[in-house]
């Protein structure tokens, strides 16, 4: 198998496996376990039709109609219609490595094998992908009750019918298909249920999140380290037996975090620090970035789960030869844990922000006022403060929570669901605003560093960075347009 080659089936994929595969145009392919488990489960579907046994979505309709049964001469017919019905996804189109995601994540519950498709499909949807064949899927659709209508704009597509994107160019899918040498998917019974009923647009975009969080955390601490370097702040905060006093969730991780990234600095002299307590902005570091790790460790568990998981309504239980009604599509616990994250950035954000604040006041921070280093005629940083305000309150605004059920649906059948695509979406958002916020921590703490003329004491960890950020960008001698600069390290954060 290449390097780069994920082979779902024999184990679930990884986190970065979907990254890779989404980001990265990683090819996927099928171990001989995962097809042993997707032929059980279709094994198990096919002897329930031949036994005449009812099975919601497989010889009935769906939602409030499970009460309607379908003949033998409609059921194949009934699931092609099945991703029409759904496709009712409006606004602007998902990004085309979210697609990529929610593509891999299906074809991982369908090696599961609780999903009961015929093989056909799940080898489908793996060549669409591994082709580069990408339906053209609208964004907002879906409460989270499944990604059903996400879901049945991809069917729609792999199917030939609607939009997709082929070598960077949109086009009808027939041509899309045809130009990549795949024929539709060929709908069989029970297929078109088991393309849409789960969650694999909110678990394919929590990947690429999960992914862009760590970023944020990673250079998060580093800008935190150099900020402590410039305002030359007390770092008894991070004294490993003062953390372990009250062991608070992630806290004393945070605190080893930082102390590595500490190590060799000459703030660890005695009488280096100018203050016995500084801001809590300051003092607070471990508990708060604990915060944020412990729930970035939950949310990393929830959607592992998903991952490892069939989440089907009903779930084929091929080991015992059952096909079973569940409610394994909800995705409470998931979204709580999600919630939980974002809310843990915007704690974080407001740290920043106040850190920045005060690293450029001369009351608090024996710096020139906003690091103009020429004096008072010039206006430094002082503008990128309103950025910083704005960041800081659309985090705050979007770590609101919108999980709480939506209003029933489905003739009052569908009364609950989790929200958990607007959820994962939301999160995506602060932790995009977030890397901002980071980089311009970065931007004022390299500048203040240098003011106060403390570059030869930084430990190597923070002279990198230090180094990192001078590499792409200036000390500001003169007053310049700033948007650039930050722009330039928001880059050096996703690279």
């Amino acid at each position: 198998m290449k390097a780069h080659d994920i082979c779902m089936g024999a184990a679930a994929p990884s986190i970065t496996d979907i990254a890779d595969i989404a980001r990265r145009g990683a090819k996927l392919s099928l171990s001989a376990e995962g097809m042993r488990r997707i032929r059980a489960g279709r094994a198990v579907v096919e002897r329930y039709v031949a036994e005449n046994r009812v099975v919601y979505g497989l010889n009935t309709g769906l939602g409030a109609s499970v009460d309607t049964a379908l003949a033998d001469a409609d059921m194949i017919a009934f699931q092609k219609r099945v991703p029409h019905s759904h496709s009712v996804g409006v606004g602007p189109v998902l990004p085309r490595e979210e697609v990529r995601a929610m593509m891999a994540v299906r074809v991982s519950g369908m090696a599961a094998g609780g999903t009961g498709a015929s093989e056909g499909i799940v080898t489908g949807i793996v060549a669409a992908l591994n082709a580069g064949v990408h339906p053209v899927i609208p964004a907002w659709g879906s409460i989270g009750a499944a990604d059903l209508a996400p879901l049945a704009h991809m069917s729609m597509g792999l199917m030939g019918l609607g939009l997709a994107e082929y070598g960077g160019s949109i086009m009808p899918a027939a041509e899309a298909l045809a130009r990549a040498g795949l024929e539709p998917l060929d709908i069989r019974i029970k297929d078109g249920h088991a393309l849409i009923a789960t969650n694999s647009l909110s678990t394919g975009a929590a990947c690429l999140c999960l992914e862009d969080a760590d970023r944020a955390l990673s250079w998060s601490l580093r800008a935190i380290a150099l900020n402590f370097e410039g305002f030359r702040a007390n770092l008894a905060t991070l004294d490993e037996e003062g953390l372990a006093a009250r062991p608070a969730m992630g806290q004393q991780r945070a605190g080893a975090c930082l102390r590595d990234l500490l190590v060799g600095s000459g703030l660890w002299a005695p009488g280096a620090a100018r203050r016995l307590q500084d801001p809590l902005s300051y003092r607070c570091v471990p508990q708060v970035w604990g915060g944020f790790m412990h729930a970035l460790d939950e949310a990393r568990q929830a959607t592992e789960i998903e991952l490892g998981s069939s989440a089907d309504n009903p779930v084929v239980l091929a080991d015992t030869g059952r096909i079973v009604t569940t409610g394994n599509f909800d995705m409470t616990a998931f979204v709580l844990s999600w919630e939980r994250l974002g809310q843990a950035i915007a704690h974080c954000a407001t740290g920043t922000a106040h850190r920045c604040m005060k690293i450029m006041s001369p009351a608090v921070s024996d710096l020139p006022r906003f690091l103009a280093a020429r004096g008072q005629n010039r206006g430094g940083y002082a503008e990128l403060q309103k950025t910083i305000s704005a960041m800081e309150a659309e985090i705050r605004h979007l770590a609101l929570p919108v999980s709480l059920s939506p209003i029933p649906v489905s003739d009052g059948i569908e009364d609950q669901s989790s929200m958990a695509p607007r959820v994962i979406s939301k999160t995506q958002d602060i932790v995009r605003r977030f890397h901002y916020m980071i980089a311009m921590e970065l931007l004022l703490s390299a500048e203040a560093v240098e003011l106060r003329g403390v570059t030869d004491t930084l430990g190597e960890r923070i002279l990198s960075v230090q180094k990192a950020i001078r590499d792409r960008v200036p000390a500001l001698d003169e007053d310049r347009e700033l948007g650039s600069s930050v722009m330039a390290l928001v880059d050096m954060i996703l690279s």
